[in-house]
């Protein structure tokens, strides 16, 4: 969300962003919004002179009514002063829900146009103009047939889809024996791998109020994603960040006291809209899942910086998983419309020979602090808006596929890399049922 001043002050490069991310439908939003704003300062203006009129005019009723004692004639000039402070009281009513009015269409407006775009971030229109950056690890293609990975998790007496859909219906799954406990290792390496990064550890709470959610992101994803709870304030969270940053909601913080890293664990809740394709099916697009998640709330200075580092930590994460991955530049159209700058980091699929997304690194500048009202005290004793970034540490099972499918040999075992290994048991490999 944009300051209304940056906008009325700067029409055209507010209208030159929404064309690089390809909304042009939303163009005529900025001479609306700025008319709007014009009339709203315009009634607020009328209004503060209509306020220090009536003030004078009071304090001129009081000192008639004293002289009234005196000279019966004052009485007279009072009841008209006081007339007159009637009318005004009715116009600075009008005026007053005339400014209420205009400002929330404002609000309403401000939240439609995009977040101005880093002048890195590439442009195209959806994301099939992302740009690859830099690859990690060597890909490759075992000479052995890679089966579909719910096939490799049967393969472990490990999944059970059938029972999931009678008891939930598509997109929901049950984890079992040494699948579930890789499941549940993997999340608490990344959990350990974040703390050891000096990140806080923190479960926060898995709904939250509507304000939250508009705070923290636009409608289409609003509406694509949440799960609402019927009768209730409440939705479900899609991701952690959603809580994670609603904390810091019309906070004030200590400017020494940034940046807050963080780390939260948290199911996530998705609609998942849309066709699923042939490779989405199995654990790859579902409705719920479980995530560690990187959060960070900086100075504006600072956020850029921050970003470069919480992509490296998902790289150096994956590598200790023996999967190869890459970053991918998200360009112009493909940013979500709070986010300034966002890369994804995609990992390699043999079975498939091609990359796919496991991980998401954005920043989203002051957008969510803007909305959400969550600002710093500066050195200068000046209120600031901090800045918000969020990064993917891992979210299993899909995260499982990369890992099963690198990590599979000829015979069917799977190798736990040794980072794995104290969170499994100390299992070097994971055995097929019908081999033990």
């Amino acid at each position: 969300m944009l300051d209304i001043r940056f906008v009325r002050e700067n029409p055209d490069a507010v209208k030159e962003n929404i064309k690089k991310k390809f909304q042009d439908e939303k163009l005529p939003l900025v001479d609306e919004v700025i008319e709007l704003d014009a009339k709203a300062r315009a009634a607020i203006t009328e209004a503060s002179e209509l306020r220090a009129q009536r003030n004078a005019l009071s304090k001129e009723v009081g000192k008639l009514m004293g002289q009234a004692k005196k000279d019966p004639g004052k009485l007279a000039e009072a009841e008209a002063i006081k007339d007159k402070v009637k009318a005004q009281a009715e116009r600075l009513a009008e005026l007053e829900a005339q400014e209420a009015e205009l400002n929330e269409k404002v609000r309403e407006i401000m939240l439609r146009i995009p977040q101005m775009i880093d002048p890195s971030v590439p442009i195209g229109p959806d994301d099939s103009h992302n740009v690859e950056v830099e690859r990690f690890g060597e890909a490759k293609v075992p000479d052995f047939e890679i089966p579909y990975h719910t096939e490799i998790m049967e393969s472990f007496n490990g999944i059970d889809l059938d029972s999931a859909r009678r008891v939930a219906g598509n997109g929901f799954y049950y984890l079992m024996g040494d699948i579930a406990r890789l499941h549940e290792a993997v999340l608490a390496r990344a959990r350990d791998f974040m703390i050891d990064k000096g990140f806080t550890y923190v479960i926060p709470p898995f709904m939250i109020h509507g304000a939250v959610v508009e705070g923290v992101m636009s409608f289409p994803e609003m509406d694509a994603m949440m799960y609402k709870i019927e009768g209730e304030d409440l939705y479900l969270i899609g991701t952690s960040e959603h809580s994670m940053i609603g904390r810091f909601k019309d906070q004030i913080l200590d400017g020494e006291q940034l940046p807050q890293t963080l780390t939260s664990y948290s199911p996530c809740f998705r609609k998942e809209k849309g066709a699923h394709g042939l490779e989405e099916r199995g654990v790859y697009r579902i409705h719920q899942f479980e995530k560690q998640e990187m959060i960070v709330v900086c100075k504006p200075e600072e956020s850029m910086d921050w970003y470069e580092k919480l992509w490296q930590y998902s790289v150096e994460l994956f590598r200790s998983f023996n999967i190869p991955v890459r970053q991918l530049e998200c360009c112009s159209g493909d940013l979500a419309d709070l986010k300034v700058k966002s890369c994804d980091i995609e990992a390699w699929s043999p079975r498939q020979r091609k990359y796919f997304e496991v991980c998401s690194c954005s920043n989203l500048g002051d957008a969510q602090a803007r909305r959400l009202k969550i600002r710093y005290r500066g050195e200068d004793g000046k209120l600031y808006l901090a800045h918000t970034l969020n990064n993917t540490c891992v979210a299993p099972p899909r995260m499982l596929i990369a890992f099963l499918e690198n990590n599979l040999n000829a015979d069917g075992t799977v190798d736990i890399p040794e980072s794995l290994r104290p969170y499994m048991g100390g299992k070097e490999k994971l055995i097929p049922s019908k081999n033990q």
